[in-house]
């Protein structure tokens, strides 16, 4: 089975947009909105959405069936999104949920979502619906971002247009024909980058191409591998650092290199939404925790003293970082300090070779989530509070996949 990058969260880059209606934290609870399209205003409305006082924050997990639950984490009811074939992945921008097969991906609108200004932020909801269908050779790898989410089968590259998806409808800004290997299309503010192979199919760089197909210059990226964006930009992680865009412009491409004798080649970002610093984990394993500050661009290198899996920023007041250990704890770092640390809980999940690629964080600013197939659950921990276990949710069926909504 062809192996693929797990994507973190992605992060918006809009800017404050004038005519804004009340700030978040004066809007009334509800109010109807009438735009037309994803966009609308310029407040990520669309037809028939409600505007919220606060986040309508949602786990949604995927069982082996392919049934999507949606949980609420306000009132912890939960309700059924769609029935789906079953998914080998799936990702999220925090309102699209995309599952990954063999063959092709679904788009799922989970009907609750945020839009930033920046400065403040609009919360909505509306029905949920399954978008539609995308379909290519192998099992692609997503990458969604702000504008497009990208999609890269075996044999060629693919641009989604998100707000067409917002709308419920799927259209395709461009889909290259490429030379098969394991690569990535990551979205830029205008376009995308496409990893190019060299002869033995290993990624040696990233083409820029335009929202309408049109190749442009190829940036150095030699194993192009995970990626993230932040509130500074795009991250690409590469074998000799991080390539950041600022601003998700391919014209102000710089490189982070890692830390001299880092072993090279982080592949895994992920990080609480709409901050700079996120966390990275690296193929070769062990017990470092990578640190990239993308507004400093700077790395750092934590050890846990312990093997860790997976990894994630909270970057809060306290630069707080979680770090699941391969004893299926959950760690507590700050300033590359193990600070509190969980029981062990998903120690059976990890055991089994199929079922640990599935275990993953969800970060909030307040609490992060995971998920333990094997043992059926969902737990929400407190990172402030010495990695409290503030609630379980049993599951019904093994939560092979999580992902966060609503954000």
């Amino acid at each position: 089975m062809r192996h693929r990058l797990i994507v973190a969260a992605v992060i918006t880059l809009s800017a404050a947009l004038a005519g804004c209606s009340a700030p978040a934290d004066s809007a009334p609870d509800v109010t109807a909105t009438t735009a037309p399209s994803a966009n609308g205003d310029g407040h990520g409305q669309i037809s028939g959405a409600r505007e919220l006082a606060e986040p309508a924050l949602h786990l949604a997990t995927v069982s082996p069936a392919g049934e999507i639950q949606h949980l609420d984490l306000l009132d912890e009811s939960r309700e059924v999104l769609a029935r789906i074939e079953p998914a080998d992945d799936v990702v999220t921008d925090g309102r699209l949920l995309f599952a990954i097969r063999e063959g092709g991906v679904t788009v799922i609108d989970s009907g609750v979502w945020t839009w930033s200004h920046v400065d403040h932020f609009h919360y909505y909801e509306a029905p949920s619906r399954v978008v539609g269908e995308v379909s290519g050779r192998g099992i692609p790898t997503v990458v969604p971002g702000e504008t497009g989410v990208g999609i890269q089968f075996d044999d060629q590259a693919v641009l989604l247009d998100t707000a067409g998806l917002a709308d419920g409808d799927i259209e395709e800004r461009f889909r290259l024909d490429i030379d098969p290997h394991e690569g990535l299309v990551v979205p830029l503010s205008r376009g995308a980058l496409v990893t190019e192979p060299d002869a033995a199919g290993d990624p040696q760089g990233l083409r820029v191409v335009t929202a309408e197909g049109e190749e442009r210059d190829l940036l150095d990226c030699v194993h192009a591998a995970g990626t993230i964006t932040t509130v500074v930009g795009v991250v690409v992680g590469c074998a000799d650092g991080a390539l950041l865009l600022p601003g998700g412009d391919a014209n102000g491409a710089e490189r982070i290199a890692y830390p001299e004798h880092a072993p090279a080649g982080a592949v895994r970002f992920a990080a609480r939404e709409a901050r700079p610093t996120v966390a990275a984990t690296t193929v070769a394993g062990g017990s470092t925790v990578w640190i990239l500050d993308t507004r400093a661009r700077t790395w750092e290198v934590w050890d846990a003293g312990q093997e860790v899996v997976d990894a994630a920023a909270i970057d809060d007041a306290e630069e707080r970082v979680l770090a699941l250990a391969a004893d299926g704890s959950v760690l507590v770092m700050a300033d590359g300090t193990v600070t509190a640390r969980t029981e062990s809980l998903v120690a059976r999940s990890l055991g089994d070779e199929e079922m640990a690629r599935h275990v993953r964080f969800v970060v909030d600013q307040k609490r992060a989530y995971l998920n333990g197939p094997v043992e059926n659950m969902l737990w929400e921990i407190d990172p402030a509070d010495d990695a409290r276990i503030a609630r379980s949710f049993p599951t019904d069926a093994a939560p092979m996949h999580l992902a966060g909504t609503g954000r």
